[in-house]
């Protein structure tokens, strides 16, 4: 395998969410966490209004926007590639998407072994 695979990725259709919001907003930062208010909703803020915690890991990118994840909720899907996805409702409480009449979706898929395994190798699992 020669490059590593995303870790977390987003639909075209959550991308263009995050065009929308950005253009409203600046620059975004998402994060993933097992919160208790919104379930396990990806949350977006506006950067720099969200402090990122030391037990905080970055999966990477989507749409020009860093995404963290909590370290307990890494431990639990460091074997699933992070898909960001868009249905109609309600955004998060706390969430940019909120009154937009769509929200941020986490699908999932398992890594298969030669993934998981490269993503060992470069020290991100």
């Amino acid at each position: 395998m020669s490059a590593l695979p995303l870790q977390v990725t987003a639909t075209p259709a959550a991308l263009q969410l995050i065009e929308r919001l950005r253009a409203r907003h600046g620059a975004l930062l998402f994060h993933q966490s097992g919160g208790c208010c919104d379930g396990s909703s990806p949350m977006c803020y506006p950067a720099g209004e969200f402090l990122v915690g030391d037990g905080d890991v970055r999966l990477g990118e989507i749409g020009g926007a860093d995404f963290y994840i909590s370290a307990a909720q890494f431990a639990y899907w460091k074997h699933t590639q992070l898909l960001i996805d868009v249905v109609s409702g309600r955004g998060g409480m706390f969430s940019l998407d909120n009154g937009e009449g769509l929200r941020f979706l986490v699908r999932s898929r398992l890594f298969d072994d030669a993934e998981f395994d490269a993503l060992r190798a470069a020290g991100r699992v």
